[in-house]
């Protein structure tokens, strides 16, 4: 398993949300870019962009601040957030997003979302499915940025695309995200059993080591982070594990302080 750092973008700053709730942002004083490069310096191999103006009104609204994070090159970058057209598909591949991550119009506009994965390949198409549990347990998922509650569980969303190759789907429990009470590994664990064949990107309430751990003895390809890393919770030398690109503990922890 994989640690991908994840930046949250809201008009063209880094935030952090409690339970997707948009009254409720925490805002950093650090650049994009500036979190890029930390990142890339502690050893990981892609980053999670997601446009938060995009997710919540349905129009990419931080495309410079990403264009500019993906010229740079030092990290695969995947991007979600205001994917709704095939125009905004086709510009994120082709100024250098290596992965479109798509949410709301996976569930609003399906047909339109298989045709991307059939024409573009499940290595450049990811779905993210964001959920709430109902009173009787059933993920449900959420649309528009966590602001829609829907009627459709996160299995039928994923058993409808699975004819077309689907292969990375990301999902956020939005009770837990940014909360750092810890993620829904009963959740990440239900979908490795029912589609081994997936990719599960967990994302939402990772706080520690033991996390990231637990979710990957479960069989999650890939964990997000975002507050926990922006807080600097984890110490370099316990997210050694988990990214590839890191260097020796000694020299890692050096690279994090300088």
């Amino acid at each position: 398993m994989i640690l991908i750092p994840s930046i949250d973008l809201r008009n063209g700053r880094c935030v952090r949300l409690l339970k997707g709730n948009f009254d409720q942002e925490t805002r950093y004083d650090l650049e994009p870019h500036e979190l890029l490069l930390r990142y890339r310096s502690l050893g990981a191999s892609w980053l999670h962009v997601v446009d938060l103006d995009g997710a919540k009104d349905g129009k990419l609204a931080n495309r410079s601040v990403i264009v500019r994070l993906a010229s740079s090159r030092a990290l695969k970058i995947q991007v979600g957030g205001g994917v709704r057209s095939t125009a905004v598909v086709d510009d994120l591949l082709r100024n250098g997003i290596d992965r479109v991550i798509v949410g709301s119009a996976a569930v609003e506009a399906p047909a339109e979302v298989q045709g991307w994965l059939k024409k573009y390949g499940p290595e450049k198409i990811g779905l993210a499915f964001d959920i709430r549990h109902d009173a009787g347990g059933v993920p449900r998922v959420l649309t528009r940025g966590w602001t829609k509650e829907t009627k459709l569980s996160l299995w039928e969303a994923i058993d409808s695309y699975l004819p077309y190759g689907l292969k990375h789907v990301l999902c956020t429990d939005a009770e837990l995200d940014g909360a750092l009470a810890g993620p829904a590994v009963k959740l990440y664990e239900d979908g490795v059993k029912r589609y081994p064949q997936i990719a599960w990107q967990a994302s939402g309430g990772v706080r520690s080591a033991a996390d990231l751990a637990a979710l990957a003895a479960i069989g999650s390809a890939a964990a997000i982070s975002g507050k926990a890393l922006l807080d600097e919770l984890i110490k370099p030398s316990e997210l050694l594990p988990f990214l590839p690109n890191a260097s020796s503990p000694a020299s890692t922890s050096a690279t994090a302080r300088s």
